[in-house]
C-alpha cells in the first residue's frame, strides 16, 4: 500500500509539475543581443521587447522584438523551445531551439533557426541569479531563398 501511495504521488508531481515562467530572462534586462551574420562577421543587434510563456506548452516562450543590421531595422517574433535542464547545484544550463520570423520587407528579411544555451549561476544567500549567459547559435536564411547565412548572437 505504502508504495502505491509514493509511486501516486510521484505520478502527480511529474503530471502537474510545471516550468516556472522565466519569461523575463529572454528580455535581457532591457539590452540587446550583439553578434555577427554572415561570412564576414557583420554585426547584428537584436532587441526583445515582449517575452511570454506559453499558457498551454511551459516550457515554449513567445518573444517579439527586432533586429539592425547596419541601419536596417527589422521587428520579428517568434519562439523559443526548451529542451532539456540541467542543474549543478550553483550551476543551471537550460537548452533549447529558436524560431524567429521578420518582418517581410524584401530581399533581406527571413527567419532565423538554431539552438540556444542560457547557463547561469544560482547565488543561495541572495537567492538571485547571477552571471546569465545566454548564447543563440543557428542560421539566416532570407524568404526568397537566395540569403542563407550562419549567426552568432549573445547578451551582454
Amino acid at each position: 500500500m505504502k508504495k502505491l501511495l509514493l509511486f501516486l504521488v510521484l505520478i502527480s508531481n511529474v503530471l502537474f509539475s510545471q516550468m516556472p515562467d522565466i519569461s523575463n530572462v529572454w528580455l535581457n534586462n532591457g539590452k540587446v543581443y550583439t553578434g555577427t551574420i554572415g561570412n564576414k562577421g557583420q554585426q547584428i543587434n537584436l532587441k526583445i521587447e515582449i517575452s511570454e510563456q506559453d499558457r498551454k506548452n511551459d516550457q515554449e516562450y513567445f518573444v517579439s522584438g527586432y533586429t539592425q543590421v547596419d541601419n536596417n531595422y527589422t521587428k520579428l517574433e517568434g519562439k523559443l523551445k526548451i529542451k532539456k535542464y540541467k542543474d549543478s547545484g550553483k550551476k543551471g544550463t537550460v537548452y533549447g531551439e529558436y524560431e524567429l520570423a521578420e518582418e517581410y520587407k524584401g530581399k533581406h528579411s527571413g527567419m532565423f533557426r538554431g539552438k540556444f544555451v542560457y547557463t547561469f549561476r544560482w547565488n543561495r544567500k541572495s537567492e538571485k541569479i547571477e552571471a546569465q549567459n545566454i548564447e543563440l547559435k543557428g542560421d539566416w536564411k532570407s524568404y526568397d531563398g537566395t540569403l542563407n547565412y550562419k549567426t552568432a548572437i549573445k547578451n551582454q
